[in-house]
């Protein structure tokens, strides 16, 4: 088979490649292209820095600028929201306290009321005991009178048996009542 001219030049590179031999200079750091290498560097990064500083820069300080003022935003919203907590925790233990004073104030009244309720049923109680003992005392002297005035009939009539059966003799209802009545009188 023949071989083309371009196939000659391929097997030739291929040759070399696997021999070894090449070039002595690394095409990147051939002085040669030093000069466009520069310009393109320079062109390059020209263009990355324009791009840099008018596009992606303004964008990035436009959102730290945004991101800033919504913290700011939030810190007052947050130091606002704690000031009405904080006025409503006072309201509360204003209210708290008002409540808890009304109801110890209820409580002595109603103590008061009670006690003075009570007060005036126990006078009802003991003025109504008081008629009630004095009615007894009474019913009780008229019961003791009686009975001290029947206490002579008694004792006539119980000395009276005793003198029968030891003496054995009748006396008279006349002398029993007198020596009962001098004895009572002792």
């Amino acid at each position: 088979m023949a071989e083309t001219p371009q196939q000659g030049e391929l097997s030739e590179a291929l040759e070399q490649q696997a021999h070894g031999q090449h070039g002595d200079v690394f095409p990147p750091f051939d002085q040669t292209h030093f000069a466009s290498q520069i310009l393109w560097l320079a062109i390059s990064f020209g263009l990355l820095y324009y791009l840099v500083s008018k596009v992606a820069l303004p964008r990035v300080a436009g959102i730290l600028e945004d991101r800033h003022d919504r913290i700011a935003w939030d810190l007052s919203e947050a130091e606002r929201l704690k000031q009405e907590s904080d006025d409503a925790v006072a309201a509360y233990e204003k209210a708290l306290a008002e409540a808890r004073d009304k109801a110890h104030a209820i409580a002595r009244e109603s103590h008061s009321r009670i006690s003075a309720e009570v007060a005036a049923k126990r006078h009802d109680v003991e003025a109504g005991l008081a008629a009630k003992l004095a009615t007894a005392e009474q019913r009780i002297g008229t019961i003791k009178a009686d009975a001290l005035a029947q206490v002579g009939d008694i004792a006539s009539e119980a000395t009276g048996a005793i003198v029968s059966t030891l003496v054995e003799t009748e006396v008279s209802k006349d002398e029993i009542d007198g020596a009962v009545s001098a004895a009572l009188a002792r």
